[in-house]
């Protein structure tokens, strides 16, 4: 990057134009799916295997109903329109440029991208396509500032639109997609100096003290699941790429984001992506669930029929939204997370809903009240008590002598809804629960992809960047998932 101005590296455009382009005025330029369709379009001299490769890739997209900003309007210098900027970004996630600088010098070493994605091109006679490649671009600075301006909406179209086109592509091929999907998140960290155990960081997990590298971020824990039998020190920081350690008995602390992700797998082809979101690393794995169904429903037209979760999605309304009455293969895959105690098989339950008490007897529901605290939604709680002391005492005693008898007998406090005796009933040593969670390694793959891709360690220190690039990094995956569709190869064994 040079020293000169945002301003400046946006020059006037020069009162000599028609010397260099006929009728005063640069040529109208297609966009990027135009130009996919007729390669024809690009200027001999800017055309390249390179430029061709990337439009065969980033073509396929409805470029033409981007929801770009008013290039019309006056913004202090030549406009850099939305559209032309995710192109860009893409080229620069595909091509593994992992900075600002690197972008800049590979599109001025390809003009022909400049030309295609619609920057305001300063004239030049002595260049191929009679602009200065350089001048044309902003300064690495303003392209960063760009990135944390982007609206991450019109990126959420990309994504939504290759999630369309594979599914177009699918149909074609007399394939139906999105019966069964998986969720996962992906842990992010920030680019700060608390998460670099080598730093030394007086009250390195204090959550009131803001790291001043990011203002964004925040302090959340990447709890560890099934590590109880690991001693300490099998868990010590390691050596290559080292993260904080932690007690071995719960998880890692890091200062970032996280990133939330809805997969579908197609059997023979692989995986796409069909939902994503990112939010801060303080939010608990269920707060994705919600939002990222809706948008699952509205992209897929659909609701799915079945969904697979890791033990942290074991929740009543998960097991809710998948239910449908009299249709067992609607249901929730998730591992039972014994919460409150109780073992996966333990709760019992009678033909009317009820639960049943460790004597086997069906319990009796004494009240209902709404809960707002204990769930991410509100929801109706029923107590259930000892079905011997009400509504009234029978004069028996406990067949079992259960230790809760001489305290007025056993209750219990849970869902009235379906979902909740669903956790408890669900016959996860089926057949039907084994097929569907065995698609949980969609997920895993497509969280693998991210991982080459750059998702976990963004040099970004910024909420809204590091947003934008996620979304950008999945529509990447749809889109050489799309291109592996259009060439019928698919996945290797």
């Amino acid at each position: 990057m040079t020293g000169t101005s945002i301003l400046t590296r946006f020059a006037p455009l020069p009162s000599r134009w028609p010397a260099i382009w006929p009728r005063g005025k640069p040529p109208v330029r297609p966009d990027l799916h135009t130009l996919w369709l007729q390669p024809r379009l690009l200027p001999n001299a800017l055309q390249s295997p390179t430029v061709e490769r990337i439009l065969d890739l980033l073509g396929p997209l409805d470029w033409p109903r981007f929801p770009d900003r008013d290039l019309q309007r006056n913004w202090g210098q030549p406009t850099v329109p939305y559209a032309g900027l995710a192109a860009a970004f893409l080229l620069m996630l595909n091509e593994a440029l992992r900075s600002m600088s690197s972008l800049r010098r590979f599109l001025v070493e390809h003009p022909g991208f400049i030309w295609a994605f619609g920057f305001p091109l300063i004239p030049a006679a002595r260049h191929p396509g009679r602009f200065d490649p350089a001048a044309s671009l902003p300064t690495q600075r303003y392209l960063t500032q760009l990135l944390r301006s982007l609206p991450n909406g019109a990126l959420q179209f990309l994504l939504a639109d290759s999630t369309r086109l594979i599914l177009q592509e699918l149909a074609a091929l007399g394939i139906s997609a999105g019966d069964c999907i998986s969720l996962d998140t992906k842990h992010i960290l920030a680019w700060v100096k608390e998460n670099n155990p080598k730093t030394h960081v007086p009250d390195r997990y204090d959550k009131t003290k803001q790291p001043a590298g990011d203002p964004d971020c925040r302090l959340g824990c990447k709890c560890r699941h099934n590590r109880h039998d690991k001693e300490p020190a099998q868990l010590s920081t390691p050596t290559k790429n080292p993260v904080p350690a932690q007690p071995a008995d719960y998880g890692e602390y890091y200062w970032g984001y996280g990133s939330g992700v809805v997969v579908t797998k197609v059997p023979g082809w692989g995986e796409f992506v069909i939902a994503e979101l990112t939010q801060t690393f303080d939010q608990p794995d269920v707060s994705y669930f919600f939002p990222l169904m809706a948008t699952v429903e509205q992209r897929l037209g659909k609701r799915p029929r079945c969904g697979t979760f890791d033990a942290a999605f074991d929740a009543f309304y998960v097991y809710d939204y998948f239910h449908r009455p009299g249709d067992p293969s609607c249901f929730a895959a998730v591992p039972f997370s014994e919460k409150g105690g109780y073992k996966a098989k333990g709760r019992q339950f009678s033909p009317n809903g009820s639960p049943k008490c460790a004597a086997g007897l069906p319990m009796s529901l004494k009240m209902t009240f709404l809960d707002r605290t204990r769930a991410i939604i509100e929801h109706e709680r029923g107590k259930y008590v000892c079905p011997l002391l009400y509504p009234q005492p029978n004069g028996q005693s406990c067949p079992i002598n259960h230790k809760n008898w001489p305290r007025k007998g056993c209750t219990a406090d849970m869902p009235t809804s379906p979902g909740a005796r669903l956790r408890y009933t669900l016959d996860r040593d089926g057949e039907a629960y084994q097929a569907a969670y065995r698609q949980r390694t969609a997920v895993e793959r497509i969280n693998s992809q991210a991982l080459a891709l750059g998702i976990e360690r963004p040099h970004w220190r910024n909420g809204q960047a590091i947003a934008n690039q996620n979304t950008l990094i999945y529509t990447l995956i749809n889109l050489r998932f799309l291109q592996r569709l259009r060439k019928r190869q698919p996945a290797a064994d």
